[in-house]
């Protein structure tokens, strides 16, 4: 007689009960999700993109995911088959053939993975070139320095519209030689003196320049988000200048799908095109120390107008000049890429 006081096996209950979890997380699954939740699938956790350079990240992400999950299921299927057709048999005990090597098989999983990583870095090279090139003449360049605890925005524009119109507390840059070996001839505010020529060469004619400089109990007037607005024109090139005054920052703008460190004496740049007009989150993604949780800020996209609109309501408080850029750089350092503009 079975100890469990009946002839059937004490397994079936345990099968029975696990039967019964799966499917209540499947119910439960299903039932939490909606419409809105099967729409946003396809992204596969990222938010919807809001520059006209997002979709590429999001298409290489949706790729590598494709890619693990073929290789998911290939691996799953191979392990489910050994599982059922090499299980022992109940009638056979002996123990199977022992094999030491299989070269086919040793060669196989030995090339597929280098493949796989091959494919993945071809694409992942090819996007992100794609992604940090910058044009050669941005419709707008806005430097962004990070410090311990929040944000600054300088607007590098010619707000007043007039290209005659002196920089902001212009004053010679440091003696040595650009990038060409040529004497270095060209004026910007000493503010900004810490970005490389190859970038200040771009600032447009009578760049005056306003400002905005954060603080971590800022927050936006329209959705209450904490942190500092930084205003930014639909359908036009924006080039953004990353610069630190302290430690290592990063710049993520998270609908972005992209982001940049934010590191002293060493300046990052990218450019983005805004495609969607609207108040986004942003956040420093690199720990920075005790109230890194407090670096936030938000971005808010808005027309042409309403844009130029805003560097004057900045010029009319008197935020005119430019905040400091940053830590400063060495000549070696300030020009040792080669510029590929």
């Amino acid at each position: 007689m079975s100890p469990y006081g009946s002839d059937r096996s004490p397994r079936r209950p345990m099968r029975r009960k696990l039967l019964q979890a799966l499917t209540a997380g499947v119910v439960l699954a299903t039932a939490t999700g909606c419409s809105s939740t099967w729409k946003d699938f396809p992204r596969l956790g990222m938010p919807t993109p809001v520059t006209e350079e997002a979709p590429r990240i999001l298409s290489l992400w949706q790729g590598s995911w494709a890619a693990a999950l073929i290789t998911g299921i290939l691996v799953w299927g191979l392990i489910m088959w050994s599982v059922i057709f090499h299980r022992r048999s109940r009638t056979k005990i002996e123990v199977p053939a022992q094999t030491r090597y299989n070269m086919p098989i040793e060669a196989l999983y030995t090339v597929v993975p280098l493949i796989i990583v091959s494919v993945l870095f071809y694409f992942t090279a090819r996007d992100e070139s794609k992604l940090l090139s910058l044009s050669a003449k941005p419709a707008h360049t806005i430097n962004v320095v990070g410090f311990q605890w929040s944000w600054g925005f300088n607007y590098i524009e010619d707000v007043d519209g007039d290209a005659a119109t002196p920089r902001s507390r212009e004053l010679p840059k440091q003696s040595g030689e650009a990038e060409n070996g040529a004497p270095r001839t060209t004026t910007v505010p000493k503010e900004l003196d810490s970005i490389p020529d190859r970038f200040t060469k771009d600032f447009p004619a009578g760049a005056e320049g306003v400002y905005q400089k954060g603080v971590p109990s800022d927050r936006n007037p329209q959705t209450g988000n904490p942190g500092p607005t930084l205003y930014l024109p639909k359908g036009e090139k924006v080039r953004f200048i990353l610069s630190s005054n302290d430690v290592i920052h990063s710049f993520w703008v998270v609908p972005f799908l992209f982001k940049q460190d934010v590191i002293p004496g060493h300046t990052n740049v990218f450019e983005v095109t805004p495609s969607q007009e609207g108040t986004f989150m942003g956040k420093c993604a690199e720990l920075c120390g005790v109230d890194h949780s407090r670096m936030l800020f938000n971005v808010k996209v808005v027309s042409p107008e309403a844009y130029r609109a805003h560097l004057k309501e900045l010029a009319e408080k008197g935020q005119t000049g430019f905040l400091p850029a940053g830590i400063k750089q060495t000549d070696p350092a300030r020009n040792a890429e080669i510029n590929k503009l």
